[in-house]
């Protein structure tokens, strides 16, 4: 099968769907496909074989964050001359209610096309600036998907219509093999020692940074050895002002981080915190820990508590509270056969998760969606943005 797939956001910048995008292709290309992915990135930027650039993208708040796209009738072009010189028998897009290379693919698109939707956002005021496009955009559309059961409720209960719920993959492998980094996690006794770690960009606000750094502080006052690994982008020197003096030397950072460290910082730390506050869809970086192995203390939100199968994966403690988080922290810490418990519940939750179950799956909607159309192509074209 000829598959075409397009990411909206950067490959400059590290991001879920980036990953998503890039982890479902090679998932694809190992079952026998032939898949070509279409993304906004430097012209000079290092890129896997099969990612085509679209051109350099620039920066939209969206969701709570920034994200970085393409638009326009430059981009509207080389969108056109990609299908084209593709041929595709299914084109699957990515977030295409972003004003970026999905919204344009599907315009552009005169076959079968399958939309993911990552995000449980219902409103923003560039949706509904654009909300005749939308509706264009959401009538071409012949099969949706949804990472999460909220991004699947939005589908229902906002854009009139429903969706295959298939989560995100992880590669587990990748994950489980990874080595540690030298001289970590360390040791973790009784009352003494362990490390905790948090991925992700400490100064954005729905990450809930400042939760772990309360709980950390509390519990590192009567907790000797205690250390923090964070990895992620930002200046360290706005991380470590968030400590005591006398705390810093036990905080490392590592900055933004290649996934092949992901891999090893996750195998480096005795607990992965995900203190986030709200703006979760799925939790992609619960699973990747629990892929490594990596016993998960997670904020209690709807979505992790889905992810995590109600804590049975991984202990959940009150959204945005550090108080708990310490005393959670504190016991699973004390715990090592708890930790042992919740590790390998999580082996159990995360198979779910291995890109060869899920590639298969989305392979499943493909076909239904080229059965669907019949072979018809759409006759009329959208010129709005040419």
């Amino acid at each position: 099968m000829r598959i075409g797939i397009v990411c909206p956001y950067s490959f400059d910048v590290p991001g879920g769907v980036q990953n998503h995008v890039m982890d479902l292709a090679e998932a694809l290309i190992t079952l026998g496909h032939e898949v070509s992915v279409l993304a906004p990135a430097d012209e000079d930027s290092p890129l896997p074989a099969y990612v085509v650039s679209a051109g350099r993208a620039v920066p939209l708040p969206y969701n709570g964050s920034v994200a970085r796209i393409a638009f326009g009738p430059v981009s509207t072009a080389r969108v056109r001359r990609w299908l084209t010189n593709g041929d595709f028998d299914v084109l699957h897009v990515h977030e295409p209610l972003t004003l970026s290379l999905s919204l344009l693919a599907v315009l552009s698109a005169r076959g079968p096309v399958v939309a993911t939707f990552h995000t449980a956002m219902t409103r923003s005021r560039v949706l509904a600036a654009a909300q005749g496009v939308l509706q264009i955009v959401l009538e071409r559309i012949t099969a949706r998907i949804a990472v999460s059961a909220l991004a699947r409720k939005v589908q229902v209960e906002h854009m009139d219509g429903g969706a295959v719920e298939i989560p995100n993959g992880v590669a587990v492998a990748k994950f489980a093999d990874a080595e540690p980094l030298p001289d970590w996690p360390g040791e973790c006794g009784p009352g003494t020692g362990g490390t905790l770690g948090f991925l992700g960009r400490f100064t954005e606000a729905r990450k809930g940074f400042p939760v772990l750094r309360d709980a950390f502080v509390a519990l590192a006052a009567t907790r000797p050895g205690l250390r923090l690994l964070v990895a992620g982008p930002g200046d360290p020197d706005d991380l470590y002002d968030q400590f005591p003096a006398a705390l810093r030397e036990r905080v490392t950072f590592l900055g933004l981080v290649t996934e092949a460290d992901k891999a090893r910082m996750l195998r480096s730390v005795h607990l992965y915190v995900a203190p986030n506050t709200g703006g979760e869809s799925f939790g992609m970086i619960l699973t990747e820990a629990l892929a490594a192995g990596t016993t998960v203390v997670a904020s209690d939100l709807d979505a992790f508590r889905r992810v995590l199968d109600g804590g049975r994966a991984g202990r959940l403690f009150p959204t945005g509270d550090p108080v708990g988080l310490r005393d959670a922290l504190s016991e699973l810490l004390d715990d090592p056969a708890g930790r042992a418990t919740l590790s390998a519940c999580g082996d159990q939750v995360v198979a779910n998760f291995d890109w060869p179950v899920v590639a298969r799956r989305v392979l499943e909607v493909y076909a239904a969606a080229i059965e669907a159309t019949d072979g018809r192509v759409i006759d009329q074209e959208w010129v709005g943005l040419g």
